[in-house]
């Protein structure tokens, strides 16, 4: 195998020569023909850039370091570092040590028994639990629910994938941990493991409960691209329906209510309501029709198809655009 480890490091220049030193003890083995670990340093504010760029020097055959002008984000330090990776397969993980590298041959054995995305889970975590464990449990619960895709530690950096599953979307704002639920949705084979996690060594912690909120507006986005990204009428169109449907029948109500009570249908507030609601429903079926526009549009300038194959049987393979 031809592995690329991407690590995003900020502020961790403590950990770093630790963190070398267990990739080797990991990763030289027999069967993997060829390794790399490529850091991304989001704009460190320590020491990091330095131990980095020594580290590089006297590692030339295995480290890469990509270095940010600012701090962007860790699923921006991810993009970048899939984006340089050369790797067949890719695996995630942090700098401070919570990782173990040790996990990733069983790791890389899980991917060789067929399967795409190998998610690491922290049985055992070594974390504070009111601000750490007990938000992750309920964003893990609340990102099963809504992607269908049941996993018990989305936030776990540490997690193996085939190129070619991350080959067809792109990372914005925290959008790194719902990577396994974007590769379910192109029919990759998924698996979570245990694995190992220590207490934090040195530093801080870089997150807090103030991410919580990002990931849940994330989520909204996620659902989005999942399931109505290719056909947003369905969406938008059936919000219009819903609209249109409640507006009908409250008008009826009033109709009724009228002839059998005598009241007048436009002294009611529900009358105005009902107007209101017609108004949304066609105006959601014409965002709707818009959003349609918008897909067709891009996948026809981008020549980007509306699959995705997984091998194909005696016919060469045609590589996406």
């Amino acid at each position: 195998m031809n592995i690329s480890v991407v690590i995003p490091v900020y502020n961790e220049a403590e950990s770093l020569p630790k963190l070398q030193r267990a990739l080797h003890e990991a990763l030289d083995l027999p069967s993997v023909a060829n390794w790399e670990v490529i850091y991304v340093d989001d704009g460190s504010t320590d020491e990091t850039s330095e131990i980095l760029e020594k580290i590089a020097q006297e590692d030339s055959d295995h480290t890469r370091v990509v270095e940010f002008s600012s701090n962007f984000g860790q699923t921006a330090a991810i993009a970048a570092g899939i984006d340089y990776a050369q790797g067949e397969i890719i695996v995630l993980m942090d700098a401070d040590l919570q990782n173990d590298p040790t996990d990733i041959p069983m790791m890389l054995e899980k991917l060789e028994q067929g399967y795409d995305v190998v998610s690491g889970w922290r049985v055992n975590r070594q974390d504070k639990f009111l601000t750490r464990r007990i938000p992750s449990r309920s964003a893990n619960w609340l990102i099963s629910t809504v992607t269908g895709v049941k996993l018990h530690d989305y936030g776990c950096t540490l997690k193996a994938y085939r190129r070619e599953v991350l080959a067809n979307f792109r990372l914005y704002g925290e959008m790194h941990r719902f990577i396994p639920a974007y590769a379910s949705s192109v029919g990759a084979k998924i698996i979570e493991v245990p694995v190992q996690h220590h207490p934090r060594r040195y530093g801080v912690t870089k997150y807090g409960l103030s991410r919580t909120t990002k990931v849940i507006l994330d989520l909204f986005t996620v659902k989005f691209l999942m399931s109505y990204a290719n056909k947003p009428i369905y969406l938008f169109g059936g919000t219009g329906i819903i609209l249109i449907v409640v507006s009908f029948f409250s008008m009826l109500f009033l109709l009724i209510r009228r002839f059998a009570l005598g009241t007048s249908v436009f002294s009611s507030p529900i009358f105005i309501l009902s107007i209101l609601l017609l108004i949304l429903g066609f105006q959601s079926f014409l965002l709707g029709l818009i959003a349609e526009l918008l897909m067709r549009t891009y996948h026809e300038s981008t020549q980007k198809p509306t699959y995705t194959v997984r091998t194909v049987i005696n016919l060469p393979s045609k590589q996406n655009n």
